[in-house]
């Protein structure tokens, strides 16, 4: 773990995040399986503490074998308050949209993400973000309000982060789990960032979920 990890939440906190956040996906992914037929894989999820400047280079680097990305951003909040970003390798769209409607769709097609595509990333974005986060707010006793999930394309995560993000938050908790749609070879990345502003709320919610088992 880096410095800043250590300055701001110990090695404990951190592993219980990572563990609550499994808890979480693993149930989120049982009800998208109800919900749209599609079962949803997802890796053991990762915690790491980071300055929201190195959030760019961090990015960069978890995707960059993946040449163009669409980027999914739902910001949340309440006590929690934060922004997710869920992150598909370019074609990614089309297969979705043939997995929810069962029409295939030419993925060679070099054109800009149309706004079927892009509507499809917002649906599937909007599904999976709700419920993984929804079920980590649930479990430590919180509910959320999200805003409407908004979509960047491009080929570089320096340039795709918007502004708000940047400046919104001094230190990033990100949360990092990859994901594959089981139907379709489709796969991507979720990242769940929270602000400086939440980390105690974070930390006491943690330390009262543990409380439950003790």
């Amino acid at each position: 773990m880096n410095e800043v990890g250590q300055n701001i939440m110990s090695d404990e906190e951190l592993d219980l995040l990572q563990e609550i956040m499994n808890i979480a996906f693993g149930k989120a992914t049982a009800e998208l399986a109800e919900l749209i037929d599609i079962r949803v894989e997802l890796s053991v999820p990762n915690a790491k503490v980071i300055h929201t400047v190195e959030l760019p280079e961090y990015l960069q680097e978890e995707i960059k074998d993946y040449g163009d990305i669409s980027i999914v951003e739902q910001r949340f909040w309440s006590e929690f308050n934060g922004s997710t970003l869920l992150i598909f390798p370019s074609g990614s769209g089309k297969e979705l949209i043939t997995l929810l409607t069962g029409e295939e769709v030419d993925t060679f097609v070099s054109d800009p993400v149309d706004e079927l595509e892009k509507g499809t990333l917002m649906e599937v974005g909007n599904i999976l973000i709700g419920a993984c986060i929804g079920k980590i707010a649930e479990l430590l006793d919180s509910k959320l309000t999200y805003s409407p999930p908004i979509v960047y394309v491009g080929d570089n995560a320096h340039d795709l982060l918007p502004n708000s993000i940047m400046s919104s938050y001094e230190l990033t908790i990100a949360l990092r789990t990859s994901f594959h749609f089981e139907k379709k070879d489709v796969f991507g990345f979720l990242f769940v960032l929270t602000s400086q502003e939440s980390l105690n709320w974070l930390k006491n919610a943690l330390h009262k979920f543990l409380e439950k088992f003790e």
